[in-house]
């Protein structure tokens, strides 16, 4: 099998041939720790963390780094309102990113490099990029000089004038372009700074990853990935700066940007204010449905976020555990099929796997051959751990919220299947028994009225 992915700089799909066969590199953009995530920041790190286990079955190791960006504008704000140390601010968010995180069942990269603690790789990186022509100083600050770089822009494809206005570039009267981006600027008293040969100052938020990539990753990386709303000017300003810095070289050779999710058809942003945090949502819902909904869509594409969406991968995985469960007295292993293995080499089609895994459930329910439900459910375990799901007990499962909430939970649906009922949506109604069926809830009808149990 071979793994073709869509290279967004080249717009066409490519197949994957890492520098080193032995082990891959990859670079995810993290979280600016200031305040908590939301969902549409989980797509990607749940995605690419699907694309890393691909990647360590394939070539048996992967270097994959995902950074913690904590020295940023939005940072300084959020410590100054609250009278505390940038450092107060960024260890609280960036513990409760990684806790939200391993909720929706991703695995912590195996780096996790901190903008604060590569200043001095920074640093040398600007140097080099003034030594070259390619950055400037002025008035405490420190320049790139887009027209330095001929291929500027070979990323988004953008012509000049837009990207000057898609990335508000500030028009300072110490720039020699009005395009050229900030690597290094002046920090007062009241901010966080580091001594610079051109003074007290803090990074650019760009050549922060340039610079952790490079410490860790080497000056060309195999894939560099993150939301596409990224590509510029975030993703553009880091090609530029890394092959100036290192002599041409391509900073990445396959660049993966997933889709962003909406609301209501509306891009979800904090600054709209049309956002769901995932440490909220971990809390109300079952994570691994919250997975199973950003792993429903191709990573490409938009992705519609609702409570539907949501209520209906809950109602999926309950049938899914309920074929587990029907499957308790079969001794299985997990093993990934090779359909899924085929469809995930086709640049991650995880709804085609989702629908691989459906398949074979159902083929597990309908099956009396006990050797063949043992070789079905082994695909099952293993398509489900491709995607990172279905790998807990069917009892873990259907007992998740077992409270007064679920209670009342339970209830509503049996109303609504009554109220279905007599308006004739048989439809619905057939659809709720079958969810109530599948988490193991009795109906009993009595004089009183229809009553439940738990089986």
């Amino acid at each position: 099998m071979s793994l073709h992915l869509y290279n967004s700089l080249t717009r066409r799909l490519e197949p994957f041939a890492p520098l080193d066969s032995a082990c891959p590199t990859m670079y995810v953009c993290g979280p600016t720790v200031y305040n908590y995530v939301h969902i549409g920041n989980a797509r990607g790190p749940v995605v690419f963390g699907v694309l890393a286990d691909l990647l360590r079955r394939r070539f048996g190791a992967l270097k994959y780094a995902r950074n913690i960006t904590d020295v940023d504008d939005k940072i300084n704000a959020a410590a100054r309102d609250q009278g505390v140390p940038i450092s107060t601010i960024t260890d609280r968010f960036a513990a409760a990113y990684r806790e939200d995180m391993a909720a929706l069942g991703i695995a912590p990269p195996d780096i996790e490099p901190a903008a604060t603690a590569h200043i001095g790789e920074i640093i040398a990186m600007i140097e080099r990029l003034i030594g070259s022509g390619h950055a400037y100083a002025a008035e405490g600050h420190v320049l790139f000089a887009v027209g330095s770089f001929d291929g500027y822009g070979k990323l988004s494809r953008r012509d000049t004038d837009d990207m000057i206005a898609g990335a508000r570039i500030e028009v300072a009267p110490y720039k020699r372009d009005a395009g050229d981006f900030v690597l290094w600027k002046p920090s007062t008293d009241d901010l966080p700074g580091w001594a610079s040969p051109w003074g007290v100052g803090r990074p650019g938020w760009h050549i922060e990853c340039s610079a952790m990539a490079a410490a860790h990753l080497g000056e060309t990386i195999d894939i560099h990935a993150g939301g596409v709303d990224l590509q510029f000017p975030h993703h553009e300003n880091e090609i530029a700066q890394s092959e100036c810095a290192h002599g041409g070289a391509p900073f990445a050779n396959i660049w993966l940007h997933n889709g962003m999710l909406t609301f209501a058809g509306s891009k979800m942003s904090k600054s709209i204010g049309n956002i769901e945090r995932v440490h909220d949502l971990v809390r109300t819902h079952a994570p691994e449905a919250l997975r199973y909904a950003l792993l429903s869509a191709h990573y490409r594409q938009p992705l519609d976020w609702s409570d539907a969406l949501i209520e209906q991968s809950v109602r999926t995985l309950d049938r899914l555990y309920g074929t587990l469960r029907e499957l308790g007295d079969v001794e299985a292993e997990a093993r990934i099929p090779a359909n899924i293995e085929a469809v995930l080499d086709e640049d991650l089609n995880t709804p085609a796997a989702l629908a691989e895994v459906a398949r074979i459930a159902g083929d597990a329910r309908k099956t009396t051959d006990d050797a063949t439900r043992t070789t079905l459910k082994a695909d099952l375990l293993g398509a489900g751990l491709a995607l990172g799901l279905l790998q807990q007990a069917p009892a873990d499962w259907f007992a998740r919220g077992a409270s007064d909430d679920d209670d009342a939970r339970i209830q509503a649906l049996i109303d609504e299947r009554i109220a279905a009922k007599q308006a004739r949506d048989f439809a619905r109604a057939d659809a709720i028994r079958d969810q109530l069926a599948a988490e193991q809830i009795v109906l009993e009808d009595t004089p009183q009225g229809v009553r439940w149990k738990r089986g």
